[in-house]
């Protein structure tokens, strides 16, 4: 028998997660000098990681030799002194992306459904269809809005987790929090909504959380110390919900699944407000930047509220080529269903004014 023959029938249709190409690849693959290519394709930190955690994770080096804690004391413990939680409504996951797959292997199954937006981050998808569920997607409205009236519709018998992010990725579109709230309280009482909050500390007033799970209500909150804390590639995030949510989600979770060095930055960076203060103001400006200048380029855009700008090309896959060649590193979002458009991350000043001018060539080709 060939090993297709032994796989499980699902994973030889499962569809596969493509990240944005590092630098060395892009370089290796178009015979570029890595020093002249920007990368704004990942949503990652321009500004690098935060100070007080490159410091913590340089210390937790010194004992790479020992197994992490694998209860994560420390991180759970300032995650509740931050958020006026206790530790047992927290849950540490290998970035937020593992999150997701927890939640699948705790509630999604052959007949179960979930429901998203579509254009939504591909992850919930993947999630659904790794443990044969349903994915359902209700779509869009004007100006690329999340319709929280859509989700409810879409909500069945059989449905288990609605999916929400705000800001969405990769639309950059947020929720209010009434519209938030009015979606918690009028889901019914088989149905868990997930949170993704991997871009909330982008947002100077975000919706808050805690006040429904303390109602009791089935919600559960993910974020991620890739995006504003600049640790990306050590891969660290967390839940926070009811401790009776969290303690069946832990069931699912392996040991030892965030190495001691991650743990011990995301620590310390919950510490850099500084940094992270500095991060938000920086990336306010860098939306404008951008926003700018798509309008002098007479380009479309969605009024981003993360760390990225959706910008309107024609042809997103042909002018994200362009720039490649270029140096410039974006993405291309045709796989969400927008083949006209491109996601490029907020970068430094001179990176953001680089983008624009290599992409006011790029479409006058």
């Amino acid at each position: 028998m060939t090993f297709a023959e032994l796989a499980n029938p699902g994973i030889l249709t499962q569809p596969v997660y493509e990240p944005g190409k590092p630098i060395e690849t892009v370089a290796r693959e178009l015979g570029l000098d890595p020093a002249g290519i920007i990368k704004l394709a990942s949503n990652e930190n321009p500004h690098g990681p935060s100070p007080k955690a490159l410091a913590a994770a340089q210390r937790a080096l010194q004992e790479a030799h020992l197994y992490p804690d694998g209860g994560y004391y420390a991180l759970r413990e300032k995650l509740a002194q931050k958020h006026g939680l206790g530790m047992n409504q927290f849950i540490i996951g290998d970035g937020s992306n593992e999150l997701l797959e927890l939640l699948g292997h705790a509630f999604l199954s052959p007949g179960k459904e979930c429901v998203m937006h579509a254009s939504a981050f591909v992850v919930y998808k993947l999630v659904a269809l790794m443990f044969g569920a349903k994915p359902v997607e209700v779509p869009l409205g004007p100006g690329l809005k999340q319709d929280t009236s859509a989700l409810l519709a879409a909500i069945t018998p059989n449905t288990r987790l609605v999916f929400l992010a705000s800001p969405a990725n990769p639309t950059g579109v947020v929720n209010t929090a009434e519209e938030i709230a009015a979606l918690i309280r009028a889901l019914p009482p088989h149905v868990i909504l997930v949170m993704d909050e991997a871009y909330i500390e982008f947002l100077e007033n975000p919706p808050d959380l805690r006040p429904f799970i303390a109602e009791g209500r089935k919600v559960i909150g993910l974020r991620t110390f890739s995006k504003i804390y600049g640790l990306a590639s050590l891969r660290v995030g967390y839940g926070y919900a009811a401790p009776e949510l969290i303690a069946i989600v832990q069931r699912a979770r392996q040991p030892f699944n965030v190495n001691a060095i991650a743990s011990a930055a995301a620590v310390a960076a919950l510490d850099d407000e500084e940094f992270v203060t500095r991060c938000r103001r920086e990336n306010i400006a860098g939306l404008a930047q951008l926003a700018s200048g798509f309008q002098a380029l007479g380009l479309e855009s969605v009024p981003g509220h993360g760390n990225f700008q959706l910008v309107k090309v024609g042809d997103g896959v042909a002018v994200f080529d362009a720039l490649q060649r270029r140096g410039v590193i974006t993405r291309p979002v045709k796989g969400y269903g927008l083949p006209e458009w491109l996601r490029v991350t907020v970068g430094t000043p001179a990176q953001n004014e680089r983008l624009l001018a290599e992409l006011k060539s790029a479409l006058q080709r």
